[in-house]
């Protein structure tokens, strides 16, 4: 059933080509590459902020173990 609705509503290829154009009349074949350009740097820095998070929690717990393992050598 949600398979149905999915495939009933998704773009098919003209809707494709036609949005294409219209976002190359709108910007310019000039402008396009700097568009790409500037969603390329914000994802790579979105990624690197998810993973610095992730790298942030790592040594939080790191840090914890090793207070844990002094408390229990003293």
């Amino acid at each position: 059933m949600i398979n149905t609705i999915v495939l009933a509503f998704s773009p098919g290829p003209m809707e494709i080509i036609l949005v294409l154009v219209i976002v190359l009349l709108l910007f310019g074949g000039k402008k396009i590459p700097e568009l790409m350009k500037g969603m390329g740097k914000g994802i790579r820095n979105f990624k690197e902020g998810i993973n610095s998070d992730e790298d942030s929690e790592e040594e939080k717990d790191t840090k914890k173990d090793t207070r844990k393992e002094e408390k229990k050598n003293e």
